[in-house]
């Protein structure tokens, strides 16, 4: 994990059998895109977690993800007592309603933790009240993953270069083809 605040993304309102791929995605594109932490929400489900788990045992890093029964407790208490340091942090709602991303990530402070808010199928309307900044990457229709990965690559533009991701396997860039090394390859 860098210097940097820690960055949690809460996944709102996840549904088991209809959202489970998105689900994943949204927490593989975090991990990914440099963030610490992902928050699920709404139906429990054990398979995301597990996934997320086992890709960060194979492929490194700190990335951390776990269950929320109380989404909007945890929220409130994220922005107004504890972002897991002891002092408050900051909450972003990704939404299609929100003010343009390109114009409002230079005012989020950067000295603090932030929660990143990824609706599911109803968000609440009081998340748009808890959280300080609600951004829209585009006011059109589209894959919550795509605003979480344009949103991150923004905040954080070296996010998979900052994080350790020295696991078990090591994804070895190619013009063209595909090579995967064990920890034991790289270590010879």
């Amino acid at each position: 994990m860098s210097s940097d605040p820690p960055v949690h993304v809460l996944r709102l309102g996840h549904r088991r059998e209809r959202d489970k791929r998105i689900t994943s995605h949204l927490g593989l594109t975090a991990r990914a895109f440099g963030a610490d932490n992902f928050v699920l929400s709404g139906e429990e489900d054990p398979n995301v977690l597990e996934t997320l788990e086992s890709v960060s045992e194979r492929f490194g890093g700190n990335f951390e993800a776990h269950y929320e029964k109380k989404p909007m407790g945890w929220l409130r208490n994220f922005v107004q007592n504890d972002a897991g340091d002891g002092s408050p942090g900051v909450a972003i709602h990704l939404t299609m309603y929100g003010l343009p991303w390109n114009e409002t990530i230079p005012e989020i402070p950067t000295d603090r933790p932030i929660a990143i808010v990824v609706g599911g199928a109803k968000v609440p309307g009081e998340v748009f009240g808890i959280c300080q900044y609600n951004i829209s990457i585009g006011n059109q229709p589209h894959s919550e993953v795509a605003a979480l990965a344009v949103f991150l690559q923004t905040w954080k533009p070296n996010g998979t270069h900052s994080s350790n991701f020295t696991g078990g396997m090591t994804v070895v860039p190619m013009e063209s083809g595909k090579q995967i090394l064990s920890s034991e390859e790289i270590s010879e």
